[in-house]
């Protein structure tokens, strides 16, 4: 069982991840892309990183935008340690594309 992070951990984590926001229990972020397909291409892209991690986020896609939220579920929904590596894998996929 993974163990949840203070919100000083998180906020202190969250300083590496532009964009990404902690609130109810979860780090979550927002991403536009020029198009659905683009966006649609990022989740497909996504996808292969979480299953490598083992570890899936909950989202949201309307259009060209994209919404992941983060928090473990075998913690209690808290965020831990897996849900701040699976948001750095994710920047570093968004990276890629920019």
């Amino acid at each position: 069982m993974s163990e949840p992070l203070t919100e000083n951990q998180i906020q202190e984590a969250l300083a590496n991840l532009p964009g990404w926001a902690f609130a109810d229990d979860t780090i979550s972020r927002t991403y536009r892309f020029g198009s659905f397909t683009e966006a649609i291409g990022f989740i497909t892209e996504m996808a292969f990183a979480c299953e490598r991690s083992n570890h899936h986020p909950e989202l949201t896609n309307v259009y060209s935008t994209v919404t992941i939220s983060l928090n473990t579920h075998d913690a209690g929904g808290k965020v831990t340690e897996k849900d701040i590596d699976l948001a750095g894998k994710i920047e570093n996929l968004n990276e890629k594309r920019v």
